[in-house]
């Protein structure tokens, strides 16, 4: 059982890395751009990203059950200060991508390989009823701290106007978040040496290895379709689109991030009414067509407003489907459920980064937004169509009383 302590110090580790990933996923972009990337390039290095914390993450996915969790998180929080250190002293596209491959800079600004080990431990307290909530108030914290975050990505802005150098402005930046990844294993320090699971599985993944599969394929399509509108990617699609400033970028991901935040205690909240699938589903989809609305807008003002509408409601699946996926497996195989249906976020939308970049070159430079939107919305109706009849033990009870 997870002591309230322990879910206060993942709670606030979650918000650390929160808030290093919120200028992190802004900075990286702009910072190559500075250094003389062009889009093309950009998405490949996103590329090796998602590639990277896939692979990680599938096999942390394997390894965490026999292993202490708290061990795994404290090496993760090593990784992401070599991250921002690795960064300030390469230039060069190869090692560059390398380091994004095994770094934790993430243009989605949600994954990591950390993710899977926090929930894992956080589902080890969390009975039936509170799940949900739990895993709400985790992805609020994330939120609001990426949000904040957000805002410091304009801090550039200012070290540029107070005579700093342009190159190490950005590179000061990545020193933070170095920084942060040292506070983080402070944190974990403080957790107790647990695993997964008190009994060891004969395999990570058991009798519920069918539906963590299907959820799996059925993932990897939502992140293929989500490859293509990465966080890193939309803001570098701003930049281009619009000519929008870094300041004013950060302000504008302060206020998506914040209304996505806002959204999770909410989604918590409609998934006691209509249950776990159908709040993932009716809320995406109407998110996804506010994306594709704002690959045609005629200026920012519309195209701003449109990906804000959008913000409030397409993060409103991530504290459900985490919750869903607890549910329908059991508690032994929490840990690789968790990395196994996280993985293919990662993986698939490794492959879209790049085809995004030359999308941006071309004269419809939305063309990857609409890409998005629109495979978005068959991912939800084929979630729909598979799994509404498969309910989580707190929607079967309601149903029998």
């Amino acid at each position: 059982m997870t002591h309230p302590f322990e879910i206060a110090l993942l709670y606030a580790a979650r918000g650390v890395r929160g808030f290093g990933d919120g200028f992190a996923v802004i900075i990286l972009p702009a910072y190559l751009a500075a250094i003389g990337y062009d889009p093309f390039a950009i998405g490949v290095v996103a590329t090796a990203s998602l590639l990277g914390t896939a692979l990680m993450t599938l096999a942390v996915g394997f390894i965490a059950p026999r292993h202490d969790l708290r061990a795994l998180l404290l090496a993760g929080a090593c990784l992401m200060a070599f991250t921002g250190l690795a960064f300030t002293n390469f230039e060069h596209i190869a090692f560059v991508a390398a380091v994004a491959f095994v770094g934790t800079i993430n243009p989605d600004g949600y994954l990591g390989v950390l993710v899977p080990l926090e929930h894992a431990m956080l589902a080890r307290g969390a009975s039936d009823q509170e799940r949900t909530r739990t895993f709400a108030r985790y992805s609020l914290i994330g939120a609001l701290s990426m949000a904040i975050g957000s805002l410091a990505a304009a801090t550039p802005d200012y070290l540029i106007a107070l005579g700093a150098d342009k190159i190490w402005a950005f590179k000061w930046m990545f020193f933070a978040y170095a920084a942060l990844g040292l506070v983080s294993a402070a944190l974990y320090g403080r957790l107790p040496h647990v695993q997964a699971e008190d009994k060891r599985p004969s395999a990570p993944l058991g009798p519920s290895r069918g539906v963590v599969y299907k959820l799996s394929a059925l993932f990897s399509l939502d992140a293929f379709a989500g490859g293509f509108a990465v966080q890193s990617l939309l803001a570098l699609w701003l930049f281009e689109r619009f000519n929008l400033s870094l300041s004013a970028a950060s302000l504008f991901f302060f206020w998506s991030t914040t209304l996505s935040a806002f959204s999770y205690p909410v989604a918590a909240w409609l998934a006691t009414r209509i249950g776990l699938v159908n709040t993932m589903v009716f809320t995406h989809i109407p998110s996804s067509v506010f994306l594709i609305l704002a690959a045609f807008s005629p200026n920012a003002y519309v195209a701003l407003g449109l990906l804000l509408l959008r913000a409030a409601l397409s993060q409103m699946d991530v504290p459900t489907r985490t919750s869903y996926v607890m549910a329908v497996v059991t508690p032994a195989e929490r840990a690789a459920a968790a990395s196994v249906t996280a993985v293919p976020r990662s993986l698939a939308s490794a492959i879209s980064p790049a085809f995004a970049g030359l999308m941006l070159g071309t004269a419809f430079s939305g063309l990857p937004l609409v890409v998005c939107g629109t495979l978005k919305i068959v991912y939800d109706l084929a979630l729909l169509a598979s799994f509404r009849h498969i309910k989580p033990p707190e929607e079967l009870r309601s149903a029998a009383e």
